[in-house]
């Protein structure tokens, strides 16, 4: 029998047919008898000072059931948890401010939720909300990154006298030696605006409370579902063993959705407690502008020095972060921008300080990538600056700055978000890029390509960048593995799934162990009812932690089955086979048994046993890892750029991605795609725009411009294996990989394409309009 038939095989996914018959059960499917329906009246201003709130006619409205503002709230009514706290770093400076279920006196940014309308219908409570009269005094508002620290901007929070939210230095080495040593310094300013995540699915939450059983039942779209059931019990001064909290099929999470607690995760299960009735909340698109959190800005101002053979010496770097009103999530983005730089590259020397300020804008917190695009973005376009000035090929630079495999494991001296020391596990670059720029054609394009594409007056240009993306962090993941009278295998674990593809690759590294069919394995993620422990979905850690802890439960149930069907067909465990659902004697086939059936005799009903005996075929096993697991990749893309619209085409697009063993090249490959249309988007397409007030600009999928399926070509991919180190089934993640180095790539093929002297793209993301600008001032300034 083969001993692995389905870790590393293109299987169909497990779930697809619920998603692709429409049976699978979203948030808004949750349908309970007797709901009520809740809507927020929102601020529309960025910054005010709540006067008072008056809410009589909203309450006399037919179809209201009840109106709550914040002092309804009792000793609910307080600053959110931290969610996360910041690493310990030497010297750093973090000032936590949290927002509140329901603003009371202040309102830090537009959408902020200042009153909780519930009625029978969406539509009663919608129409309510325009009875609402809320008297404010707007103030100032400080949406400017830079300006916000500025001696003359409006301090957000009391408490503070600025708007400087935390401040952080990491150092390795001595940058001002490596600087006075180098013959090339290259300094540029590299600005990197806000985006949204735009699931396809809002968020959404449904509560229902149980008088009888003392039971709260919580259907939210959360990445972190037992989190959140901890967190709310705590609040509502339950037992955990009294809140269920369910997260079902979710339509993309990318981050948001692992942010605790939203004011509607708070106030919906108050309220179905406070009036005994199920409540529901959906998001509608315009709240998601402004309730869920967002990607980030960064202003860096950046330098690297080099040697005249293009050798790294030092990069120095200081940048600015926007954090929004609030900082819930600490300092996860910045810090991951910080490592993130260090690359594929050995740096001996680097000197990174980051600012986050306080702004009058909506929460930032991770999304896709969470920061780490931003520092892939100024490494690899201070690359593409040095090479440029030596006279060195693009991809040339980049080889001979890699960290070689006999670096790893490599430890830059840094403390990362997971508060441990920035160590790669394992690597192996070049493979990578070799194969990348193969299959970009990138040799035949310095050749000759580029002159022939002049010669027929087309803008062609090619571009080719590394990454790493660290993925796999702790603390931990657990998972229950059950092999039922029936022959079906149960898994149950606590992380939370939005699309990646868990009910099919957990059941590939389970089915592998116990000798199931991989359709006989049924996973269950994101139910606090099935399985009590565990952090959640986020920073490309499922199949890392939560996959190593399905296998080592996997391999104690095999453990089980090879005991007892030793004992029952009277044979050495060394001569048993298992798989095809079935245990049997090598070379006997007449002895065998079906899974089923020592399931069956796992669980006696009658008779003696031997003392210490568990029943059944069952086992629990937890997995944490050290440090987490450092995958990697080239991307190359092939793009044409339109000289009269600055309409950029992309002509190919390239991925060549190390994470380890691939449990589902089908699956990986899809995670893949899907962020490199991500990245295109953030690149090219999206970006949030406000006024000076603080107000949104493009609060609707008619202005804010997320990439189609003729903006995203099909991607090539092709993998190297670089197993990890620390972990036993060598995997690392992947589900950022896609989206993490695509600006960097987009903005070095649209200047290879343009080709015009001296114009660098220092900016994400970019459009044809900015382009056009960039062009037009380069010119200008040319003339001038």
């Amino acid at each position: 029998m083969n001993d692995a038939p389905f870790f590393g095989q293109r299987v169909p996914r497990n779930e697809d047919k619920v998603l692709l018959t429409g049976s699978a059960q979203f948030i808004d499917d949750v349908s309970l008898p007797g709901m009520l329906h809740v809507a927020f009246w929102r601020s529309d201003f960025a910054h005010a000072r709540i006067r008072s709130v008056d809410t009589e006619r909203a309450v006399e409205h037919p179809g209201v059931v009840a109106v709550y503002v914040a002092d309804d709230l009792g000793e609910l009514w307080r600053p959110g948890p931290l969610l996360v706290a910041p690493p310990p770093i030497e010297g750093i400076v973090f000032h936590e401010r949290c927002h509140v279920p329901l603003a009371k006196d202040r309102i830090l940014h537009a959408g902020e939720p200042v009153v909780a309308i519930v009625a029978t219908s969406r539509y009663i409570a919608e129409d309510a909300l325009a009875e609402v009269i809320v008297d404010m005094e707007p103030l100032p508002a400080v949406v400017d990154l830079e300006g916000a620290l500025g001696d003359d901007a409006p301090t957000l929070h009391e408490g503070l006298d600025s708007n400087l939210a935390a401040h952080c230095v990491q150092s390795k080495g001595d940058y001002e030696e490596a600087r006075a040593a180098a013959d090339l310094i290259v300094r540029r300013r590299f600005d990197y605006d806000r985006g949204a995540s735009a699931a396809i699915e809002n968020r959404g939450v449904v509560a229902r409370w149980d008088e009888a059983d003392a039971k709260l039942t919580i259907w939210d779209t959360t990445q972190a579902p037992i989190p959140i059931r901890n967190g709310l019990a705590g609040m509502f001064g339950l037992s955990e063993r009294q809140v269920d909290v369910i997260a079902p099929f979710i339509g993309g999470g990318f981050g948001p959705k692992i942010m605790m607690f939203y004011p509607e995760e708070v106030v919906v299960p108050w309220i179905a407690m406070q009036l005994g009735r199920p409540v529901k909340w959906i998001e509608d698109r315009t709240e998601n502008f402004y309730a869920t959190t967002q990607e980030r800005g960064q202003v860096h101002e950046a330098e690297m020095a080099l040697s005249s053979d293009g050798h790294i010496l030092g990069v120095h770097d200081v940048f600015l972060h926007d954090t929004g009103a609030y900082d819930p999530y600490g300092l996860t983005v910045p810090i991951n921008a910080q490592c993130t730089l260090l690359g594929c590259y050995d740096v001996p020397a680097y000197h990174s300080e980051f600012t986050v300020v306080f702004t009058n804008r909506p929460i930032v917190t991770p999304v896709r990538g969470a920061g780490r695009q931003h520092g892939v973005f100024v490494m690899e376009r201070l690359l593409d600056t040095a090479a440029r000035e030596l006279g060195i090929d693009r991809v040339e630079i980049r080889r001979r700055n890699y960290l070689q495999k006999a670096d790893f494991p490599h430890d830059h001296g840094l403390v990362y978000q997971d508060f441990s020391s920035l160590t790669y596990d394992s690597g192996n670059y070049e493979p990578a890029l070799e194969r990348a720029t193969e299959m970009i054609g990138y040799a035949a394009w310095r050749e000759g390509g580029r002159e022939a594409s002049r010669a027929a007056g087309r803008r062609v240009g090619v571009g080719v960048v590394s990454y790493v993306e660290g993925t796999g962090i702790g603390p931990y993941e657990g998972a229950r593995v059950s092999v039922e009278p029936s022959g079906q295998v149960q898994v149950a674990t606590g992380i939370g799934t939005q699309g990646q593809g868990h009910f099919t690759t957990l059941a590939q590294i389970v089915a592998d162990q116990v000798g199931a069919d991989v359709t006989d394995v049924h996973v269950v993620t994101g139910d606090t009812r099935e399985f009590h422990w565990g952090t959640g979905t986020f920073a490309s850690r499922g199949a890392v932690v939560a996959g190593n802890a399905c296998h080592a439960a996997a391999l104690a149930v095999r453990e089980k089955i090879l005991d007892l069907a030793a004992q029952e067909l009277d044979a050495d465990r060394e001569q048993l086979e298992v798989g095809n659902g079935q245990v049997a004697v090598a070379g006997e086939p007449s002895r065998q048994l079906a899974l089923g059936d020592l399931a069956r005799r796992a669980n006696p009903l009658r008779g003696a046993v031997v003392p210490g005996t568990e029943p059944g075929l069952e086992a629990t096993a937890y997995f944490g890892p050290a440090r987490g697991a450092t995958a990697s990749g080239v991307h190359a893309m092939r793009v044409e750029v339109d000289e009269e619209t600055f309409d950029v085409r992309i002509l190919d697009y390239v991925v060549v991605h190390d994470c380890g063993r691939v449990i589902n090249p089908l699956i990986l490959d899809g995670q893949i795609q899907g962020g490199v249309a991500q990245g295109i988007g953030n690149a090219f397409f999206e970006q949030l725009v406000m006024d000076d007030a603080g107000q949104l600009q493009n609060a609707s999928f008619m202005d804010y411009l997320l990439p189609t399926a003729t903006d995203v070509p099909r991607v090539r991919i092709d993998h190297v294996v670089t197993a990890a180190a620390d972990t036993p089934l060598g995997v690392k993640g992947a589900g950022e990989a896609g989206c993490i180095p695509t600006a960097a790539l987009f903005a070095q093929a649209v200047e290879d394409a343009l080709g015009i002297d001296g114009l660098e793209i220092r900016e994400i993301p970019l459009s044809p309009s900015r382009l056009f600008e960039l062009v037009r001032a380069h010119r200008v300034g040319e003339q001038g």
